[in-house]
């Protein structure tokens, strides 16, 4: 398992540093897409237990969501949230009309599955497009990988307190806070690092790097946690096998999805005036 994960990890980590680098519709595409293998996957879990969102308005709704972030200004992406939720109330109205059990359940689910991966996970967009985002980007989602390791093996080695223990009974506080200790730690040196690339004039610092991957290591293990709580309730060990051994898309995103919206207000708050 161990070598399958390195695997696939060696062989995506060219592919996404590429788009990164990019930025634009490339990069806005590559999010679109795998956020939108998460929403299939999304709805999956559910209709596996017996309920019925829509997939069709999952997938289009998030890719839409995700690359109005790179142009479309603010009214104009809340007038699109707008639009889909009176779609897919609509939808599941008829679905009622055809027969459907649990028609306001499954509007629900089709409804936070579009807000939740398309919303929050547009502020990967929004992040990436920030002056010199190809950097803070490159500081939020490795300090998010590099926390995970972190509390993984921490919490392997000294972990004796459960963090939510019923939950996820493996994860302990021991390990929760080395991840955040390794996160602001990862974020400071990668900023230290991406500011030597990025130029003298760069807004990089380390101590905002500190900040950044402090602040993400501590806050987007929920991200991990709401999905494990969706898992646990529809009774499925992962959300997919899009990426083998590391699971799904969703598997993958969890805490990315959080990385995004920390980060992009963070930076915004740390590089004010700068």
């Amino acid at each position: 398992m161990l070598r399958e994960r390195l695997v696939v990890t060696l062989l995506l980590l060219p592919i996404l540093i590429w788009t990164i680098a990019k930025g634009g519709w490339l990069f806005a595409g590559a999010a679109a897409l795998v956020l939108g293998f998460a929403a299939a996957e999304y709805g999956l879990l559910f209709r596996n237990a017996g309920l019925r969102p829509s997939l069709q308005l999952l997938v289009i709704g998030v890719a839409l969501l995700v690359l109005a972030r790179v142009d479309l200004p603010l009214e104009w992406q809340a007038l699109a949230l707008n639009g889909l939720t009176l779609i897919a109330l609509t939808w599941h109205l008829l679905d009622y009309e055809r027969g459907a059990l649990h028609s306001a359940t499954d509007f629900a689910v089709s409804l936070s599955g579009i807000v939740y991966l398309g919303w929050i996970g547009g502020y990967l967009v929004l992040l990436r497009s920030l002056p010199e985002g190809q950097w803070w980007i490159l500081i939020a989602l490795p300090s998010v990988w590099i926390a995970d390791s972190a509390a993984y093996l921490v919490g392997s080695w000294k972990g004796k307190r459960p963090l939510t223990p019923r939950l996820s009974p493996k994860k302990t506080w021991e390990g929760y806070l080395a991840g955040v200790v390794f996160g602001g730690a990862a974020g400071a040196g990668l900023a230290g690092l991406w500011s030597i690339a990025a130029g003298p004039d760069s807004g990089l610092t380390v101590v905002r790097g500190l900040v950044l991957g402090g602040l993400i290591a501590l806050l987007s293990p929920l991200g991990d946690l709401g999905i494990s709580m969706i898992k646990r309730e529809m009774k499925a060990k992962d959300t997919g096998t899009l990426f083998a051994a590391h699971g799904g898309a969703l598997d993958r995103l969890d805490s990315w999805l959080w990385a995004g919206v920390l980060g992009y207000y963070a930076v915004g708050w740390l590089t004010r005036g700068a």
